[in-house]
């Protein structure tokens, strides 16, 4: 039998985050992220790029919310916002030394990645990636690495021009989640979801994803002992998985059930948790 997969137009949509001051979440979303609020009311507010209305990040106060631990908790390790060329990044990583914003970086070999913590200390990764043609595969597997960024070469791809926020075509490319056993969640994400696996001798940790792309997912067991978030700490509500039609999100929700992992029906979008607390969303791009 075929194992069920993914269509392989799959895309991700937005994440949707609990955070403990939602006025100083804006303004970190806004002055140091570059995004821009759509929607605001009660306690949360929607953001997307410039110029782009498709709802990105998610923000939802809870008053009472504590930090994430420095160790972390099972769940969101990061989410990673795509940005649609390399001049941008190279704009953004200047728009963060002039801000005085600390930041990691990597060059992961198929992308260039940038790593920060918001003010609850959720992880964001900013990226773009270079062209599917440039990627390797060895025995199987897409090449994929933590190297030192090239910076200045980096940068000096934005030709000069400054930073204006996140630019129209900006999209969450992928989530990172710590789990607690990669195994299950091979079994969940991969044998339930319909994701394939494309890197999976990185040290603890799998990277899946739909349509030969490098990761719409990575997992990790990098914390170690870690336990789930309560429920008023800071932390992913949800993530959202963004198939065609609602014929493949009806199709992914059933081998999930099948699978013997409970599905809800939430409006148009078929919801799930996997063994660690983590709920994610099918959805259809077209209702």
């Amino acid at each position: 039998m075929t194992a069920f997969r993914l269509p392989d137009v799959t895309t991700l949509g937005s994440v949707r985050l609990q955070v403990s001051d939602l006025d100083r979440s804006i303004d970190y979303y806004h002055r140091i992220i570059g995004l821009v609020t759509v929607r605001q009311g009660g306690n949360g507010a929607d953001l997307a790029a410039r110029d782009d209305g498709r709802v990105l990040v998610e923000l939802r106060e809870h008053k009472l919310a504590a930090p994430v631990p420095r160790r972390g908790r099972l769940g969101l390790y990061h989410f990673a916002i795509l940005l649609p060329d390399r001049a941008a990044l190279g704009r953004f990583v200047s728009h963060l030394a002039e801000s005085g914003t600390r930041a990691g970086m990597s060059d992961h070999l198929v992308s260039e990645a940038v790593y920060l913590n918001d003010p609850d200390g959720l992880g964001i990764e900013v990226y773009c990636d270079r062209t599917r043609s440039s990627w390797r595969r060895v025995d199987g597997q897409i090449a994929m690495a933590t190297n030192p960024l090239d910076v200045d070469a980096l940068v000096e791809s934005a030709g000069g021009e400054r930073w204006t926020g996140m630019p129209a075509g900006t999209t969450i490319g992928h989530v990172h989640l710590h789990v607690g056993d990669i195994e299950d969640a091979a079994t969940f994400y991969c044998d339930g979801l319909g994701l394939e696996k494309t890197v999976w001798s990185y040290p603890g940790a799998l990277f899946m994803a739909a349509g030969g792309y490098h990761h719409h997912l990575g997992t990790n067991t990098w914390a170690a002992g870690a336990t789930r978030p309560a429920d008023s700490e800071s932390r992913l509500l949800h993530w959202q998985v963004v198939v065609p039609t609602p014929g493949d999100a009806a199709a992914a929700a059933a081998n999930l059930r099948a699978g013997g992992h409970p599905v809800i029906a939430a409006g148009a979008a078929w919801r799930a948790t996997d063994p660690w607390g983590t709920t994610l969303e099918i959805i259809a791009a077209v209702s």
